[in-house]
């Protein structure tokens, strides 16, 4: 990780995250109802409703909206029927690309995606070509300056799997994903609040970008965050910005 601040990734994705927000809502109720379709509308014996519900209330939607998505989803008001897609890709410099999208029209779909990989310098693969590469998993990411010792016990007695401190001294905690909710409650319970947490797709390996080939890549994430029917963008790509 040397020549990059792991840190400085983190705080820069944090901030397009923000820049996003408008777009979050409708991703996130397009998850609930999904998920509720697939799982029931009981979040308790649902781990990805919770997880869906949990990121929602996170970002401050109302609890209606929760409500009717997971009522569209159990079936009890009408409400489209999205499939989940998932596409693989290259970007600049060979970095791997995931796509996961919800869609209720997969041509379309695979037709935006498919146009934002080539007008950005991309080629989108076939199905399995980048997956092996990434870890589904859940990941909360700590500030430089938490305390090592006592997160990593915390982290221990929370069910972690992996607990890592990177070069610019921030920490990761990985967890299974199902086990993510119950131990981020259980983090902060002890007094440790994540700068970033999630479920996701994280690389095993990455590869770094610097300069033009930063600015390229960028943009073509930027192009694929933009599609309607995009849910997450995952990469292989650190950005040296």
């Amino acid at each position: 990780m040397a020549g990059h601040s792991k840190w400085a990734n983190i705080q820069h994705r944090k901030g397009r995250q923000d820049a996003k927000r408008g777009k979050i809502f409708t991703r996130l109720i397009k998850e609930i109802t999904v998920a509720a379709r697939l799982g029931g509308g009981d979040p308790a014996a649902n781990p990805r409703l919770r997880l869906a519900v949990d990121k929602a209330y996170d970002n401050n939607m109302p609890k209606d909206n929760v409500e009717r998505a997971i009522k569209r989803g159990s079936g009890d008001l009408d409400g489209v029927d999205y499939l989940e897609i998932r596409y693989e890709g290259y970007g600049i410099g060979g970095a791997a690309v995931m796509v996961d999208c919800m869609t209720d029209n997969r041509t379309r779909t695979v037709a935006d995606v498919r146009h934002a990989f080539t007008k950005y310098g991309g080629n989108l693969g076939t199905d399995g070509s980048v997956a092996f590469l990434f870890r589904h998993c859940g990941q909360m990411v700590f500030a430089p300056g938490t305390d090592e010792n006592r997160l990593m016990e915390a982290a221990i007695e929370a069910g972690a799997e992996d607990i890592a401190t990177n070069d610019d001294g921030s920490m990761e905690v990985i967890t299974g994903p199902n086990d993510f909710s119950a131990a981020k409650r259980a983090l902060e319970k002890a007094g440790f609040k994540p700068e970033l947490a999630e479920v996701t797709m994280k690389p095993t390996a990455e590869i770094v970008l610097a300069g033009d080939d930063a600015a390229r890549m960028q943009k073509l994430l930027d192009a694929l965050e933009a599609v309607d029917d995009v849910q997450d963008v995952f990469t292989t790509a650190v950005l040296d910005t």
